[in-house]
């Protein structure tokens, strides 16, 4: 008889790319995944992993077990996450992906309480600035900051956000300030890598991309931010970065005549998934402890 244990040593071993990685998520002994894994592919009498010193890949049996094995992991999940809400209790694991930057910010306090309301949940946080895939990636939920456009997620908003163009006062002094969008191409820029329209401006035709100098690229906030703190040029950054910088006249926002892009904060999870009463309950408490609107905008 297939058991569970081994289907879910499998799908995280998949997802975590080693053995050793997926026995720390599962907070297993290696041997013993390795156990489960083997006695797993026994009952189903095919190889799923192909194993060697240098790499693990899925064999063509495993690669098509794989969706198989989520599916029935995430029903029984939230099969079991309906049952536990029906009594009263939430309980069981929870995998849950963020980006780093807002992860480290505001994440903290707002799980801290979600874990104090439902102390049978097994939390698990991993935080990642590169693009996660909530349909595939393991994951029971992903945070996003900006649009989703993927039929298959459902997409859970929790709170919005605008962008600040904004420099530290030592670099608008030596530089200027700049006054319109033609004015910002003769600065210096600190970038997000990961968008492809550098900086984008709501006109009154349509939307503008701005691309000024580059000084800097790079594929976290935080980042961003200490290298604006440190005069190296103009960011463009979510207020959830920069609220509290902008508040103490650390940084200063720059207005080149029209707003900047913005964008709000999603929960996603895979449609086929559904929302299970645990990430529910987590998106009503996110959304209680940002509030709204939220609190990185009350500056």
């Amino acid at each position: 008889m297939m058991k569970l244990d081994g289907l879910a040593a499998f799908v995280t071993t998949a997802d975590a790319g080693s053995i050793s990685a997926a026995a720390r998520r599962l907070g297993l002994a290696k041997s013993v995944v390795s156990e489960r894994l083997a006695e797993l592919e026994r009952t189903l009498g095919a190889t799923l992993i192909q194993r060697s010193t240098r790499r693990l890949t899925l064999t063509n049996s495993g690669e098509t077990f794989l969706p198989r094995a989520q599916r029935i992991l995430r029903e029984m999940e939230a099969a079991a996450s309906e049952l536990d809400a029906s009594s009263g209790k939430l309980a069981g694991p929870l995998r849950l992906s963020a980006p780093v930057g807002f992860g480290t910010l505001h994440l903290g306090p707002a799980l801290a309480r979600f874990l104090t309301d439902h102390p049978e949940i097994e939390l698990s946080l991993e935080l990642d600035d590169a693009f996660v895939d909530a349909a595939t990636g393991g994951f029971d939920a992903v945070l996003r900051h900006g649009a989703i456009g993927d039929g298959r997620l459902i997409a859970r908003r929790l709170a919005a956000s605008r962008r600040l163009l904004v420099a530290a006062p030592d670099y608008l002094a030596a530089h200027g300030v700049p006054r319109s969008l033609t004015d910002l191409e003769a600065h210096r820029g600190i970038l997000y890598a990961n968008r492809t329209g550098d900086w984008r401006f709501a006109t009154g035709q349509g939307w503008t991309v701005v691309r000024p100098r580059p000084a800097l690229r790079v594929n976290n906030g935080l980042v961003m931010r200490d290298a604006a703190l440190a005069g190296l040029g103009l960011a463009l950054l979510p207020t959830f970065f920069v609220h509290e910088d902008v508040r103490r006249g650390a940084l200063v926002e720059v207005n080149p005549g029209w707003p900047a892009e913005g964008a709000e904060l999603f929960l996603t999870y895979p449609r086929d998934h559904g929302a299970s009463a645990k990430i529910r309950a987590l998106g009503d408490c996110l959304r209680r402890t940002f509030g709204d609107p939220p609190y990185w905008e009350a500056f």
